[in-house]
């Protein structure tokens, strides 16, 4: 069992999802989930499902005063009207407080608190973000998505919405290991009609199953081609780094793209291959 600190946005099913997934996984022990922007909608959100599960775990929020709601319709589709809270500390000092050198940080989200609290100089025994980019030169060209075939660099949502964040996360020392599972395998990994019939056969093995299921059933009635599943599978390669065929790299932005660069000995890991079987069987892992 590993402990984690989940730190998640609700713009996109997938970190609700993976919430899901950390609550019920039994080889992890959830500590604490921080939010961002982290509005009081937000907040309900987290707090709701932490409570269905009977947890009783800290919440962060980046900025609860944030003007906007910052939950997708999807959430309130699926799982119903859920009020909102201010129940939350601030997310730099949830992190601070709740991680440690035996600690994974799993980040679905722009790094807004992982730079909170690295102003405060928290430790962390190992990253795992998802986002970033490793391309040409790193992965090998018979691995490259079509969409990414020969390309160096490439934009990345999470690491662009906190730029700054980011890179200072990539030489600051109190991150022992930095693992980011990037644009170049994560957008072939997909939640189809196939894995939700597999889902379907397995969800009464347990709640966050379940509930994986069922959001999953309300996304594929309007999106039938299936949903990229970026965020769980960065935290199943927490759970299991073996999922994984990672590139000791050097992580770079240049004119607000981002690229990757063979380095060994740099602490910071990307990942360039997956094993889908493993994958699947980690993430229903019950």
């Amino acid at each position: 069992m590993i402990d984690v600190v989940w730190d998640m946005e609700t713009g996109d099913p997938d970190d609700f999802l993976t919430l899901l997934l950390l609550i019920g996984h039994p080889e992890v022990n959830l500590k604490a989930v921080t939010i961002t922007p982290g509005t009081p909608d937000q907040i309900g959100l987290v707090r709701y499902a932490i409570a269905e599960f009977n947890l009783d775990i800290p919440v962060g929020a980046y900025n609860i005063e944030h003007p906007k709601q910052c939950v997708s319709k999807w959430h309130y589709d699926t799982y119903g009207n859920i009020p909102p809270s201010r129940d939350a500390e601030p997310g730099g000092e949830i992190l601070l407080r709740y991680c440690d050198e035996n600690t994974t940080l799993i980040t679905g989200c722009p790094l807004k608190n992982v730079g909170s609290a690295m102003k405060l100089n928290f430790k962390v025994g190992r990253l795992f973000a998802q986002g970033g980019f490793a391309g040409e030169g790193v992965v090998p060209s018979e691995k490259q998505l079509d969409k990414f075939k020969g390309m160096v660099t490439c934009p990345t949502y999470n690491l662009n919405g906190d730029s700054k964040s980011a890179l200072a996360a990539l030489s600051y020392s109190g991150i022992n290991i930095r693992r980011f599972v990037s644009k170049n395998v994560c957008h072939g990994v997909y939640y189809d009609q196939n894995m939700h019939e597999y889902f379907a056969a397995v969800k009464a093995k347990s709640k966050s199953l379940a509930w994986i299921w069922q959001g999953m059933d309300v996304y594929l009635r309007s999106h039938q081609s299936g949903k990229k599943f970026h965020d769980p599978l960065a935290a199943c390669c927490a759970i299991d780094e073996s999922i994984a065929t990672w590139a000791e790299v050097e992580l770079y932005r240049e004119k607000g793209q981002w690229g990757s660069r063979l380095s060994p000995g740099s602490g910071t890991w990307i990942i360039i291959d997956y094993d889908s079987e493993k994958f699947i069987s980690t993430l229903t892992a019950y």
